[in-house]
């Protein structure tokens, strides 16, 4: 637990909660005495995952509005309400953009990666209005912060996410709603499970995902709203600093 930190009786929906970052951030939160729901397409994995770590779970499709909806309505009805939303389901693309581009796997990559996100940001602030705020932590990627040649479509949508949350977090903070996003690097889940063994042979540090939890707990527990935190090896996580457009130009008379 990480110090001065407490969800006790806070209750919590996760995305993608059935593996990675999402189990993990589940089994942290229920440690620490919040109420969580997880929330994933894979029921079997899912309800498994709720009874290992003491949580409750929902069947939701993230591409359906409203799939997310009655994932909310499930934690208000059990718990009382919604305090944490967690909107972690991500998948990876799959596809390029000419040759190996597959209108199937990229519709797929940017319902889930993106259109879950605004989703489940549109099913959550309702219920979070009703609690008097909130927190909301979108899954976005080192990839939503610099350009990825090798994957232009996951840095497409994973920049997005990152501009959807720096966009709408100053607005939601004036009803105490904090909007966010954690940006983790190469990190030991599923979505790299086809390139892993390239990352080790190439030396490229693969994060543990304890380290990127600590960072997601740390960012839903922040007073700060549309802020990305990364998270990177051999680093704190921290907030990333973006550089201020250029002003206009204005000519002295």
């Amino acid at each position: 637990m990480l110090p001065g930190m407490s969800f006790e009786d806070r209750v919590v929906l996760i995305t993608g909660g059935a593996n990675g970052f999402g189990r993990a951030t589940g089994a942290r939160l229920t440690e620490q005495g919040a109420k969580v729901v997880l929330a994933d397409i894979e029921e079997e994995a899912g309800e498994e995952a709720a009874a290992e770590i003491g949580a409750e779970f929902v069947s939701c499709d993230v591409r359906d509005p409203e799939s997310s909806v009655a994932a909310v309505d499930f934690a208000v009805s059990k718990f009382g309400g919604l305090d944490v939303a967690f909107l972690n389901a991500g998948v990876s693309t799959g596809c390029g953009l000419v040759e190996t581009f597959d209108l199937e796997l990229y519709r797929r990559a940017m319902q889930i990666n993106l259109d879950g996100v605004v989703y489940g940001i549109n099913a959550a602030v309702p219920a979070m209005r009703r609690r008097g705020g909130g927190s909301i932590v979108a899954t976005a990627s080192l990839a939503g912060l610099t350009a990825v040649p090798f994957d232009p479509i996951y840095a497409a949508n994973k920049h997005a996410v990152v501009g959807l949350v720096r966009s709408a977090g100053p607005v939601y903070a004036l009803e105490s709603i904090r909007i966010n996003a954690i940006c983790p690097g190469f990190s030991d889940t599923r979505i790299i499970d086809g390139f892993k063994e390239s990352l080790r042979n190439e030396g490229v540090p693969i994060i543990e995902v304890e380290e990127v939890v600590d960072g997601i707990v740390s960012l839903i527990d922040s007073p700060d709203s549309g802020v990305c935190h990364f998270v990177q090896a051999g680093m704190n996580p921290q907030e990333f600093r973006f550089r201020n457009i250029p002003g206009p130009k204005v000519s002295q008379a």
